[in-house]
């Protein structure tokens, strides 16, 4: 499959790209979404400096992605447990 060459601006400044053309639009809307968050960062604690803003964005994410792991790893644990417990209820049915 034939990748896209795209341009994504992130902090004013350009980064060339290839990605998959499947993937185009989620390749977009993380680089608005970096954006979005860099302005309000700037705009929240006055912070002009464009490196400590692309910290502060990377960090936050890293911490939102850490975040979601665990709920998902916490209700895969629990959804694993209540399917256990119907597997029992319905072995002990059977016997």
């Amino acid at each position: 499959m034939e990748e896209l060459s795209i341009r994504i601006k992130i902090a004013d400044r350009e980064y060339p790209m290839k990605v998959k053309p499947e993937d185009e639009e989620r390749v977009r809307q993380a680089g608005r979404l970096i954006n979005e968050r860099i302005a309000a960062y700037k705009n929240q604690f006055g912070i002009e400096d464009k490196q400590d803003l692309l910290a502060m964005v990377a960090f936050d994410s890293l911490v939102e992605k850490m975040s979601s792991e665990e709920k998902q790893q916490a209700f895969g644990k629990a959804l694993a447990e209540k399917v256990n417990h119907l597997n029992q209820i319905v072995s002990q049915s059977i016997l």
